[in-house]
């Protein structure tokens, strides 16, 4: 009897130091490093060393899209969130299809006599361990809805990485286009200062008034002025790309400064069924009608009952027993129990209710890919409206406005146009060489939206964009 009470204690004591040390057990590698760095911005007023996010040297300079791209896809913040997010829930699919935890019940009277006495004994320590089983295919219903909502997470990771894609390329173009305003203006402004000279030349021989030089010197610092505001609109592109690469601002982005040939999709029927088949967003919501469609069949099983088996163990001893005829064999003994899914107005509610969920979501898809044919077709018109306007400046009205320029100057020096008409030129050539540019990096940057849209471009009926010369002699010196 000394032996069956020394191993009754001991097993429990052991079970609970066994769950207690594992819970403690860390197997995300990510997990200490983050919880470390949330105490320390917890409980510490002062900034860690690394709370400013590294320059990466490497980004510095002449970059390819291309390479931002990349960099952003194994960096940025919110890609890693929803690459953890589903993580997180692939480990919930094993939860969800496991049983729950057996449970252990040990009970002792230690305090004579105030202890259960039977025919064959006292009654010394009991065991009883059980196991709840839910009725069959509860279990296989939660690990399918569970396996749904991991394929809603892989389509939340995609949606992050094509976000991120648009977004990076979006940044690179809006730089490209700051930098080449600065380019611009900076050569206007070499080109207005030569004018300046003309002019204070004609001046000093009396053949132009000092109005005309007094208006080019107005010019010139307003040309300055605009130089200072590109400058501060470059630093604010570098920062939206630092956010997107989650690097410092710090970081010195430049793009190459040429464009790249690209093709536009010609062909919207397939776009229209591109988006249809491959947006993630989509693919999200298909998988939530999936997962409420398995909820839908785990609220039908309500209607059946879990039952609970369990076996019980009771130690007996004769010592002390009031029965003369106690033999002090041990109690063994089984039983079943489970719940009465009697109130079926609430299990009906319940059917009910998933039901309509998997109707909502349904009606959510719905609306989604109507919102998606319509992005699909506005993103479409768009770059059609872009190229076709790109072309436009570039073959046919900067070429006009620079020769226009080109004549007003040669006919100022001898005195046959007016200043008004010169200046007049020279203004709407800038504006006309900063829109085509701007066009130009806004095609790109509806091209990268549209692939958003679609869920990335396949293999299309396209045509390529023309790449316009970004080193052209824009502004001749004048003769």
């Amino acid at each position: 009897m000394a032996s069956k009470k020394t191993l009754t204690w001991p097993l429990i004591a052991v079970s609970l130091l066994v769950g207690c040390k594992s819970a403690h057990k860390v197997h995300d590698p990510e997990y200490a490093q983050v919880a470390y760095d949330v105490q320390q911005a917890w409980h510490t007023d002062e900034p860690a060393e690394d709370a400013v996010n590294p320059v990466f040297h490497e980004l510095a300079g002449s970059q390819p899209v291309e390479a931002y791209i990349n960099f952003a896809l194994s960096q940025n913040a919110g890609v890693q969130a929803a690459r953890k997010s589903m993580e997180a829930a692939a480990m919930r699919v094993p939860q969800a299809a496991s049983l729950k935890d057996p449970m252990l019940s040990v009970s002792g009277w230690p305090f004579y006599p105030y202890v259960p006495q039977t025919a064959a004994g006292r009654v010394t320590a009991e065991a009883m361990v059980s196991q709840e089983v839910p009725w069959f295919g509860k279990l296989k219903a939660q690990a399918e809805a569970a396996e749904a909502e991991v394929n809603m997470a892989r389509a939340q990771l995609a949606t992050a990485e094509l976000e991120v894609i648009e977004q990076v390329s979006r940044g690179y173009y809006q730089l490209y286009f700051v930098e080449q305003s600065i380019q611009i203006t900076e050569q206007n402004r070499n080109l207005l200062a030569d004018i300046l000279q003309i002019a204070d030349a004609r001046y000093r021989t009396g053949t132009t008034s000092q109005q005309d030089v007094l208006r080019l010197q107005a010019e010139l610092s307003t040309i300055d002025s605009d130089i200072v505001r590109l400058r501060q609109e470059l630093d604010s592109a570098r920062a939206e790309l630092a956010q997107l690469l989650h690097v410092s601002p710090e970081t010195p982005f430049e793009t190459t400064r040429q464009l790249v040939a690209q093709n536009v999709p010609r062909d919207l029927d397939r776009l229209y069924k591109q988006a249809i088949a491959a947006r993630p967003e989509l693919h999200e919501q298909l998988a939530a009608i999936e997962r409420d469609r398995f909820k839908v069949e785990r609220a039908q099983l309500e209607y059946f009952p879990d039952l609970t088996f369990g076996a019980q163990w009771g130690e007996m001893t004769r010592n002390r027993a009031l029965a003369g005829s106690a033999d002090g064999l041990d109690m063994v003994g089984l039983n079943v129990s489970g719940n009465l899914p009697v109130y079926r107005n609430k299990i009906s509610a319940g059917v009910r209710e998933a039901e309509a969920q998997v109707v909502a979501s349904a009606r959510q898809y719905d609306q989604m890919r109507d919102q998606t044919l319509r992005d699909v077709k506005n993103l479409f018109a768009q770059v059609k409206s872009q190229q076709e306007m790109a072309q436009l400046f570039r073959e046919s009205i900067i070429p006009k406005t620079q020769q226009a320029l080109d004549v007003a100057i040669r006919e100022y020096q001898v005195g046959t146009t007016e200043f008004v008409q010169m200046i007049d030129n020279w203004r709407e050539l800038l504006r006309f060489q900063i829109m085509h540019q701007q066009l130009e990096a806004q095609l790109r940057q509806s091209l990268a939206s549209l692939e958003r849209v679609v869920g990335g471009f396949t293999v299309f009926s396209v045509e390529a964009i023309p790449v316009p010369d970004n080193n052209p002699d824009l502004l001749p010196a004048p003769p």
